[in-house]
């Protein structure tokens, strides 16, 4: 039972994050109703700390594989545990993913319609980057084109930065209290305003990977994933894992000596 309540803490928290941050650009892209991406990135911020505020007295609120990973470098979590991790924070951004589908899903045929997409053409990608991230950022090719080496750097210095900022501010017991999931979406969004232009910020291989697949399955198929062969990988799962990793070398050189 104390499992069961570890990984579904896991999977709650990666479903609210996901709820509330591709809601927010749902909203934007669908909808219209904010104007920057500022709002978007505070909505996302604000998200990642409620789902840290709910699921933290049930699970260690990782919500996002490459934090899982970190805290398995630095032993924080045994690693058997990884893989049931990753796998309920990817159900949690599956199912969000699913239930943003049928909220939005009239919004989407109308935004279809209206802008002349066939979902499931190679131009389709317009209607589904709330689901997946892409590169460049849909609307930003011709002012910051970028290759997937520049993107996998982006995902890899944004997810590098957060798991950093998340194991120093986690670093001692005493330190973490109801302001630590304020600082960890702070830092979400602040990092989104300053990825989001080039790669739209996945910094969570659950966050993209689960919601991609729901495009994927409701008619959108290969455009539901970048361009690029394999990218979807390679800059959104692989960079931010190997980010998570770094990030837990570099905590760990930075410790005090005992």
């Amino acid at each position: 039972m104390k499992l069961f309540k570890e990984y579904f803490g896991e999977f709650l928290g990666t479903f609210i994050l996901v709820l509330f941050g591709c809601g927010s650009v749902a909203a934007a892209v669908l909808l219209g109703v904010f104007d920057s991406l500022l709002e978007v990135a505070l909505i996302w911020g604000f998200g990642v700390a409620i789902a840290i505020f709910v699921t933290r007295n049930s699970c260690p609120a990782h919500l996002n594989p490459a934090v899982s990973l970190a805290m398995c470098t630095l032993r924080k979590l045994r690693w058997k545990k990884l893989p049931f991790y990753i796998l309920a924070q990817t159900l949690g951004a599956f199912c969000a993913g699913l239930l943003l589908y049928f909220l939005f899903s009239d919004a989407i045929v109308v935004y279809e319609s209206v802008n002349g997409i066939l979902r499931g053409s190679a131009e389709s990608y317009k209607s589904a980057f709330y689901f997946g991230e892409y590169f460049p950022n849909p609307g930003l090719e011709q002012v910051l084109p970028i290759t997937v080496y520049r993107a996998c750097f982006a995902e890899f210095l944004g997810t590098f930065l957060l798991v950093f900022v998340i194991l120093k501010v986690t670093e001692k017991p005493e330190q973490v209290d109801n302001s630590t999931p304020l600082v960890i979406g702070l830092t979400v969004a602040i990092i989104i305003c300053l990825i989001a232009p080039f790669t739209q910020a996945g910094l969570n291989p659950a966050r993209d990977f689960g919601p991609r697949m729901v495009a994927f399955m409701m008619g959108w198929r290969d455009a539901a994933l970048p361009s690029a062969p394999y990218s979807f990988l390679t800059v959104y799962v692989l960079s931010p894992l190997f980010a998570g990793a770094f990030a837990a070398f570099a905590h760990k050189i930075m410790l005090p000596k005992v």
